[in-house]
């Protein structure tokens, strides 16, 4: 109790810290403090200058009355029109009134301050180590993965209420399917072969369920079957993976234009590869014949025992999943800069067809890139969010470590040893029938159950992530869409 009554201690803290600086925010200084610079769409004064379009004073008159009413000017240009567009720097009072700017910076300041919980959490249960305590830590990470979803949801369901977005719509049903048969496809892989830890996880909560519902008196055969479980399973990594499409479609389209920055450099569109790539490598951790195999069983010639130790391996997996959401997090302003540059490209697109277009179609074509830069910015972020804060409880629940690599850590016990040691202490008259009921439900959640149900989620993350970029390139590679 002394341990949970510090947890709460630093939850108040992190509290006040945060009222107080309400007035700071990590996610505006993103947007706002990184030279992220903005087109402007040309004036109509300017487009009839450049176009050669006579200046009537009647017609003038007559559009200042229009635009009275309501209806601004409208006139044609021609789409070759040559326009350079003139940029200024992206400023607080810009992006206050972007669409979704409110939960693009709630999600990425609560975000942050989560991550200082964590990380004093982490360092305070290092010192004194939690017994029967709840780390209050993990109920920050739950909520910022649940705002993640629910964000993300809400941009998933702009498809389906406009009109205009039937094919988006289209694509969202298909992907559902397909990730859903992908996710059957993996459930049923051997846990020799992929070790995301849901049959073990199964057996574990199978086994105690049972347990606590004969400790309850209940007659009853177990719990959900496993194939009902799994069932659940596929059904919300096919939701993960709808959700994480177009954004996976949306980076992979940044990072298409990112490269067009650096020219004849080899080095940096060779390190945004690489980061492109790493979500491919945090796949593959969990692929056991492929990396724990030879990591930590197989011994290589003219060595005594293999690379690292299987602690050593799972810290190193966690770490690399942490250090791949940090560098994306870090390359996220070039970008975002890469996507408002889409206005420019836009023309120089448009100066390719023939025909004519009107000022307004033309001045919405520029100022739409960036009145979604926030929806851009949310469909960056959230994934890699959700990504970050599932390793993180995978990494806690599961009882791993971060110092697997530098010494071998002692075998987490098992809860239902614990789980079985509460029952027989407390078969005598002592302790209301109440709290054993509610003891003994919190050993069915043992660290096994964790270990599957957060290790399938943060290999699925990680995997819709890669699956959903790499198709974005493909798309880009082959059809070069500008």
């Amino acid at each position: 109790m002394a341990l949970l009554g510090a947890q709460l201690v630093i939850t108040l803290i992190m509290v006040s810290v945060i009222q107080k600086l309400g007035s700071y925010s990590f996610a505006r200084w993103l947007l706002c403090s990184q030279r992220l610079y903005r087109y402007l769409y040309p004036t109509n004064s300017e487009l009839k200058s450049l176009a050669g379009v006579p200046k009537d004073t009647t017609k003038a008159r007559k559009g200042s009355k229009h635009e009275s009413n309501g209806k601004p000017e409208t006139f044609h240009v021609p789409r070759s029109l040559d326009i350079q567009l003139e940029t200024a720097p992206v400023t607080p009072l810009d992006v206050v009134h972007l669409r979704f700017y409110t939960e693009y910076v709630w999600i990425v300041d609560f975000s942050l301050y989560t991550a200082i919980v964590y990380i004093m959490s982490e360092v305070y249960t290092s010192v004194f180590p939690l017994k029967d305590e709840f780390n209050l830590s993990m109920v920050w990470c739950i909520l910022v993965v649940l705002f993640s979803f629910k964000i993300l949801l809400s941009l998933t369901k702009q498809y389906f209420t406009s009109e205009e977005s039937i094919g988006e719509r289209s694509t969202c049903i298909v992907a559902f399917c397909v990730f859903l048969l992908i996710a059957m496809m993996v459930l049923i892989v051997s846990e020799a072969n992929l070790e995301v830890g849901v049959d073990p996880a199964y057996d574990s909560f199978y086994e105690n369920a049972s347990k606590f519902l004969e400790n309850q008196g209940l007659s009853s055969v177990g719990p959900a079957s496993k194939l009902i479980l799994k069932f659940f399973f596929a059904v919300w990594a096919a939701i993960i993976g709808t959700l994480f499409t177009f954004p996976g479609l949306r980076v992979a389209r940044m990072h298409w234009d990112s490269l067009r920055y650096y020219g004849d450099n080899k080095v940096k569109p060779l390190l945004l590869n690489f980061n492109f790539a790493m979500p491919f490598v945090l796949v593959l951790l969990w692929v056991r014949p492929i990396t724990r195999h030879y990591l930590t069983v197989r011994v290589f010639s003219g060595m005594e025992k293999p690379l690292m130790t299987s602690d050593a391996f799972d810290t190193l997996r966690l770490i690399l999943v942490v250090g791949t959401v940090v560098t994306r997090l870090a390359l996220m302003p070039r970008q975002l800069q890469a996507y408002l540059d889409m206005a420019q490209r836009r023309l120089d697109v448009q100066k390719k067809e023939a025909g004519r277009i009107t000022n307004i179609d033309l001045q919405k074509k520029i100022a739409s890139v960036f009145y979604y830069l926030c929806v851009v910015a949310l469909q960056y972020i959230c994934p890699i969010i959700m990504c970050l804060y599932m390793a993180l409880m995978y990494k806690t629940l599961g009882g791993y470590t971060w110092t697997g690599m530098f010494y071998e850590s002692e075998e987490v016990c098992a809860m239902s040893d614990k789980a079985e040691g509460i029952t027989d202490a407390v078969d005598g008259e002592g302790i209301e029938q109440f709290q054993l009921a509610l003891e003994n439900l919190k050993m069915v959640f043992t660290v096994d159950v964790y270990r599957g149900v957060f290790g399938f989620a943060t290999w699925w993350c990680c995997f819709a992530w890669f699956l959903t970029t790499s198709l974005g390139l493909a798309y880009q590679t082959y059809f070069r869409i500008s």
